[in-house]
């Protein structure tokens, strides 16, 4: 079975609730296939931002467009229990229908942040599985009972009456390291990976998503590899850098604070070590994300990989992140007049994935 190739857009819900709405409907106006909400945390507070609900934006999101396939990318469980996630995906059902696609993920930052996780016994696998056998079980609206090591729920049927969605949408797990990856193959219906991602660490994701398919012996040709990946455009190729150059210090600087453990393979995929991002680390401190910019080299920027620049080197970036695997972009556009930016990928990008 051969996927669709999918290119959509994520961003983080740290910003005004009518910026965010903008930019999806440019989205859609512009070709894109999906437009995804990442839950921001509040770590974000140091840097001018605020950490708003990922939920209650899609939502709104979805009233206001009408063809975008609508993606929370991701939520975590840690921060709200699976029976609430199901309730709040029925909503989502309500508005988009078949258009929602449903991420979890660990989002091993928040769980430090709000001190979940910390020297428990039960690991995010278990926490992961256990969430998505009770959305499952949920919103397929027979009765149901569940008594896991993290989790349990009982609820009744849903009435043949009642005025609401049946179904599971698709659920795609968030992950960077092998276990969970490969729990993603085997529970879910794709693999989301990680901003920075670069096309070695694709195909470092698609091998354990695999073996966890095979091992559940489900086809893994049927699997959706989607991957965050930095990016903006122009019609220079410096100034259409511009903002890959901000958007990959701000998540360096992040990934060296926040999640040393969880990074290893992602940066070592692209070539990255803590100490040559130590100084992008440092200046996103003591002068914010401009000053951090200003720190990433241009061998920074090339190892990070974004999908930058002009048209062509976009097409180019993105060509190289299908063959490596992926099946569905997921770009992070950053920088000046992103809506224009969003109109200029439709223009002279997306057309030549649509022959």
């Amino acid at each position: 079975m051969n996927l669709p190739f999918n290119i959509g857009v994520l961003q983080l819900s740290m910003e005004p609730v009518r910026e965010t709405v903008a930019m999806a409907k440019a989205c859609e106006q512009a070709g894109f296939d999906t437009f995804w909400i990442a839950e921001a945390y509040p770590w974000w507070r140091k840097h001018s931002f605020e950490a708003r609900s990922s939920t209650a934006i899609l939502a709104v999101i979805a009233r206001e467009t009408a063809r975008i396939q609508l993606g929370w990318g991701i939520i975590s469980p840690y921060t709200r229990h699976p029976v609430q996630i199901a309730m709040e995906a029925r909503v989502m059902q309500d508005l988009a229908g078949d258009r929602f696609l449903l991420g979890l993920g660990a989002s091993k930052i928040f769980m430090k942040e709000i001190g979940e996780g910390e020297g428990e016994k039960v690991g995010p696998a278990t926490v992961m599985r256990e969430s998505i056998e009770i959305v499952q079980g949920v919103l397929e609206g027979d009765e149901f009972r569940y008594q896991g090591k993290v989790f349990a729920a009982d609820v009744p049927p849903l009435k043949r009456d009642a005025h609401a969605p049946r179904g599971v949408p698709p659920i795609y797990v968030a992950a960077t390291g092998p276990v969970l990856q490969k729990m993603s193959g085997a529970v879910g219906d794709g693999l989301l990976t990680a901003s920075i991602t670069t096309p070695e660490f694709v195909r470092y994701s698609r091998k354990n998503m695999e073996e966890g398919a095979r091992k559940a012996g489900k086809d893994a040709s049927k699997l959706v590899l989607g991957s965050v990946i930095v990016g903006s455009i122009g019609r220079d190729s410096i100034k259409g850098k511009e903002g890959a150059r901000e958007q990959a210090a701000m998540y360096l600087a992040n990934k060296v604070q926040n999640i040393r453990g969880s990074a290893d393979v992602l940066l070592e995929c692209a070539g990255l070590t803590f100490d040559e991002l130590r100084p992008v680390a440092d200046a996103m401190e003591k002068g914010g994300r401009k000053a951090a910019a200003k720190a990433v080299t241009d061998e920074i920027l090339r190892k990070v990989f974004p999908i930058a620049g002009t048209p062509e080197e976009c097409i180019q970036r993105i060509e190289e992140y299908r063959e490596a695997g992926c099946t569905h972009i997921m770009l992070e556009i950053w920088g000046d007049d992103r809506t224009g930016q969003a109109r200029l990928f439709g223009e002279a990008v997306l057309p030549h994935f649509r022959k």
